[in-house]
């Protein structure tokens, strides 16, 4: 079965955290015989920061940041069985939308694959003449990556026949235990590039424990961080490429996982760093939201807190021991209930179901 996957980057990290989502799913997908091609445009440096070369599980087509270019890539949707437009490509969003389903043949499944729903909804609830609000009647299928029932219900509300959720989750193969590296010693590490929306966050349950324990080390991952006023005991990484994630995740005493406003007020919503963290055997501070208990044991398999207080507290009592204990109770959990091959069980099952009452319906 064939699939054209139109989305940000599958190459590229920078700029782009749905990468490690993309490259979960489609690789999955491809052990279950589905044959994706994937189409990203050459846009924000992604392609001079590429940390991964185009893979076997999926031809890689990049268009140049252009309308015509863009117009021409659409109009392939047409061979494929699935076209799936993803949310956040970056360049012309609303042009590639109308593009790729009016490319779709009429027995083509039309899915809208959203990776940050509850910013997507956000921006369709303040503007009713939104290009992708007036086509959802026409899609057969909005896939999310998280958000849980008050993500369907809103999209159900705006108008899709249907929303399903398919979680993040942790690929094995690219997320797993390694030797610590010196590089990356430190108290409590946190990834993330900056983000408007995530600013304030980050100073509450990181930059804030960090000014509160000058005896501690931290260590700040991600771009955009670089004029930010912080503490000296604060070493800032700038980009880190995804062939250090793991290290990252295994050299730290502690991992912290901090979302987005949207994300946490949504609930349900656990991000691909949950995953790759905790696929590496870190032990995992994440700020509380909504469903955290769906996904792991609050306390025995993941620590929450719910200000930099708790975050402070945390750092100074978790012993060595003890992260060793709640991060390897992760990593069981995550193998046993969260890889991405179950969530391709999961798409599979959807996709095979929706594409059988179309070819019903004739």
């Amino acid at each position: 079965m064939k699939i054209a996957f139109y989305g940000s980057s599958l190459l590229s990290a920078y700029w782009n955290g749905a990468a490690t989502y993309y490259r979960g799913m489609i690789r999955a997908l491809a052990a279950r015989g589905y044959a994706t091609t994937f189409y990203e445009p050459d846009v924000y440096d992604r392609q001079s920061h590429r940390d991964m070369d185009p893979p076997h599980w999926a031809e890689v087509v990049v268009y140049s940041g252009t309308v015509e270019d863009l117009r021409r890539v659409a109009a392939l949707a047409a061979d494929a069985d699935i076209v799936v437009k993803a949310s956040g490509v970056g360049y012309e969003d609303d042009c590639l939308l109308e593009a790729t389903m009016a490319s779709a043949r009429a027995d083509a499944l039309k899915v809208f694959w959203d990776v940050d729903a509850p910013a997507t909804l956000a921006e369709l609830r303040s503007t009713p003449d939104h290009p992708l609000r007036q086509i959802l009647p026409t899609l057969d299928l909005v896939l999310t990556y998280g958000g849980g029932d008050p993500v369907v219900r809103a999209y159900r509300d705006l108008g899709a026949r249907d929303c399903v959720p398919i979680y993040n989750a942790l690929d094995p193969q690219t997320h797993h235990p390694v030797p610590p590296d010196p590089r990356f010693a430190a108290d409590l590490a946190f990834l993330g590039n900056r983000l408007p929306d995530r600013d304030a966050r980050v100073a509450e349950f990181f930059l804030g424990p960090a000014a509160s324990l000058p005896h501690r080390r931290f260590l700040l991952g991600g771009s955009g961080w670089g004029d930010v006023t912080m503490s000296p005991n604060v070493r800032c990484l700038g980009h880190v490429p995804t062939a250090d994630h793991n290290a990252l995740n295994c050299t730290p005493r502690l991992v912290l996982n901090v979302a987005r406003d949207s994300m946490a007020r949504t609930g349900y919503s656990p991000a691909t760093r949950v995953f790759e963290a905790t696929g590496a055997g870190a032990c995992l501070i994440t700020d509380h939201w909504e469903g955290i208990e769906l996904f792991f044991e609050p306390g025995e398999e993941i620590l929450v807190a719910r200000d930099g207080t708790d975050v402070a507290a945390l750092t100074e009592e978790i012993t060595p021991a003890a992260a060793r204990r709640i991060g390897q109770a992760a990593l069981r959990r995550a193998l046993s209930e969260h890889t991405y091959e179950q969530r391709a069980a999961q798409a599979d099952a959807i996709f095979r179901e929706r594409l059988g009452a179309k070819a019903e319906k004739g």
